[in-house]
């Protein structure tokens, strides 16, 4: 037994009838609002593809200003419009990029096709 509980045990419970006060301390706990600046950014340096990552860009520096005022509600509206438009800038992103990829093979495949056409009807 711990010092303290055996004290407490050896004193009992207290003699007074008086009503015990209860204090309540309601504690505000921080609501974590993510405000995906650093997507944003990504998505307007590299998948800025229609603008939608500067858009998002801008729309996350909002919910971070509206967090640092204290604005909770306008935070996380501001960061959940953020998120839908880094969303649709990533996947329109890859898509394009894949989509340019593929369109620089076949022209490069078919200009490498006609240019050696080009030479067996020469003669070389």
């Amino acid at each position: 037994m711990l010092r303290e509980e055996h004290e407490v045990a050896v004193l009992g419970a207290p003699q007074t009838s008086a009503p015990v006060a209860t204090t309540v301390i309601n504690i505000r706990s921080e609501t974590s609002v993510p405000d995906h600046v650093v997507w944003s950014l990504f998505n307007a340096l590299f998948m800025n593809w229609c603008c939608l990552g500067f858009v998002a860009f801008a729309y996350s520096v909002k919910a971070r200003d509206r967090k640092m005022v204290g604005d909770i509600i306008g935070a996380q509206s501001y960061a959940s419009t953020a998120k839908c438009l880094n969303i649709w800038a990533l996947v329109l992103g890859i898509f394009l990029t894949i989509g340019a990829v593929a369109l620089l093979v076949f022209a490069y495949i078919t200009a490498y096709h006609m240019l050696e056409r080009a030479k067996s009807n020469r003669g070389y």
